[in-house]
């Protein structure tokens, strides 16, 4: 038998899709058939060390990423407050609260699942499973309706955009649901006990390797376009700031690339995780038991954590501060034009005297 520390990960929009587990993957086996499917195996086997060894070195992966979370939440605890708390509340308020808080919860779900000391039973692993897998699904929407907010926003309000977007939106998510539900339908979770270490696993099966995949796939495509449409208006911006006076467009220039540096930051986490995710798809991958291999496993826990729990919110952050940044540059304008209008009343008004 092959144990496997795999993320069985398809990103939509920016998240995660599917489930973060220890997946044991069958191979032809002895062990396979020496025990119900609803019972607990217990060995003491010594060849099973490596992959125990394996399955707590993840584990701290798993710990690292939801300290990422918590450091962030901590770095960005001031502009939360003041572009947040004290404004007046909205749709992306309520998205932002619910992603950067359900983002320590969730760590912690996810560390209990990979922990060697805690056990659990195949029942509770199902649950789970199950729990996570439609955190992951909710979140994946909520990052789907901040970018195309994000989008519309950036293409001036276009009711023609925001169709596209929203039609997209539906395909994909519809289908990607559909595919990740018949995938966690076919998933079966169980509880291994070697040599004292708890071990809760998945086993996918190459159907639903295959459903991953074109979860996958469909995600790469959404982002692909949203990418597109962020770089075709961040080009026509730049052009028409070139139009306008060297004060005004700086000022606004700097406003809006730091709104597209959060853009870029996004997508480059995006085509990371992508590509991590493609070379775990693959057979060499999916079939090794290296360090090299867990270290993959655990850099694309992070970055898919970075992406929905950080990045996520960091987009709802920066929209705020660009137009904070925008309402204090026109407050600045209209008071120097007040200043300006009384200084010439006042010279007017001492030259008749």
């Amino acid at each position: 038998m092959s144990i496997i520390l795999i993320l069985a990960i398809g990103t939509l929009n920016g998240g995660i899709s599917s489930t973060n587990a220890v997946v044991i993957h069958h191979q032809p086996s002895p062990l396979a058939h020496t025990h119900p499917s609803n019972m607990t195996y217990v060995s003491s086997d010594p060849t099973y060390w490596p992959w125990i060894n394996l399955n707590i070195f993840f584990s701290y992966w798993t710990v690292a990423s939801g300290v990422v979370v918590v450091y962030d939440w901590v770095l960005t605890l001031g502009q939360e407050i003041e572009l947040i708390w004290k404004q007046r509340w909205s749709l992306m308020t309520v998205l932002y609260l619910i992603i950067r808080y359900i983002g320590i919860p969730y760590s912690v779900g996810i560390v209990l699942e990979i922990m060697p000391s805690v056990s659990l039973t195949d029942a509770v692993s199902t649950i789970t499973n199950y729990a996570i897998t439609g955190t992951n699904m909710a979140l994946i929407v909520m990052l789907d309706v901040i970018m195309i907010a994000r989008l519309h926003a950036m293409h001036q309000g276009s009711r023609t955009m925001l169709i596209f977007l929203v039609i997209i939106f539906l395909a994909v998510n519809i289908a990607c649901g559909v595919m990740t539900a018949i995938a966690l339908n076919d998933t079966a979770a169980e509880e291994f006990i070697l040599s004292g270490t708890c071990v809760c696993y998945y086993s996918l099966g190459e159907n639903e390797q295959l459903l991953y995949s074109m979860v996958w796939i469909l995600n790469t495509v959404w982002e692909v376009l949203a990418l597109c449409l962020s770089v075709w208006v961040a080009v026509k911006h730049f052009r028409e700031l070139r139009r306008l006076g060297p004060s005004t467009g700086s000022t606004i220039g700097d406003c809006f690339r730091v709104l597209i540096q959060s853009h870029v930051l996004y997508f480059a986490s995006f085509l990371g995780v992508s590509c991590l995710q493609l070379a775990c798809y693959s057979k060499e991958i999916l079939n090794s038991n290296s360090i090299g291999a867990q270290i993959l496993y655990g850099t694309l826990l992070i970055l898919s954590v970075v992406q929905m729990f950080v990045l996520g919110p960091r987009l709802i952050l920066s929209v705020r501060e660009y137009h904070a940044e925008l309402v204090a540059y026109s407050d600045a304008e209209t008071s120097m034009n007040s200043i300006v209008f009384e200084e010439h009343v006042h010279i007017s008004t001492s030259s008749t005297v």
